[in-house]
């Protein structure tokens, strides 16, 4: 079965650009948002779309599965299937050592303003490097997961940790 180990984190400062390869422009919808045991999401990443389906996580594991689409296809499932606003963002990469890597959202839209940072992990326990750029972990929040961002936008916040 296959798999995601991932902590995600929000960000102190703007460091990380330094590091950063040019970002990708992510925009994805949610044919299922959580509600039931899973969530079931339609991406186009740059000029590829994929259809993943996450489990409902058990500590830092959940099961994840993910298979390319059409592009013509994502692009009709965004505009009918999808329920709640699309999630919008660029994604940066950068090396976390260890052959390990952070990937660094930086929300566009109704969810502009947030930056998080997540790092998948091969097992649990892990170690990595936090670098001074590293904020709260916010992994287990579920304001922050994409499919909740869809529902209730970064934008409503009343009070914003971020």
């Amino acid at each position: 079965m296959a798999q995601e180990i991932e902590r995600k984190f929000l960000l102190l400062s703007e460091e990380w650009r330094k590091y950063a390869a040019p970002g990708i422009r992510l925009k994805q919808g949610y044919l299922s948002n959580g509600a039931a045991e899973a969530t079931v999401r339609i991406r186009i990443a740059g000029e590829r779309a994929f259809l993943t389906v996450k489990s409902q996580a058990s500590g830092l594991v959940r099961a994840e599965f993910e298979y390319p689409v059409p592009l013509t296809d994502a692009e009709t499932m965004l505009d009918t299937l999808t329920s709640g606003h699309a999630v919008e963002k660029i994604r940066y990469s950068l090396p976390a050592g260890n052959g390990l890597v952070w990937e660094i959202d930086e929300y566009l839209g109704e969810n502009s303003g947030l930056f998080t940072a997540e790092i998948e992990l091969p097992a649990e326990d892990t170690p990595f490097d936090r670098p001074e750029w590293l904020g709260a972990e916010i992994t287990g929040d579920f304001r922050y997961a994409n499919s909740a961002l869809s529902v209730k936008p970064f934008s409503t916040w009343r009070e914003k940790n971020a």
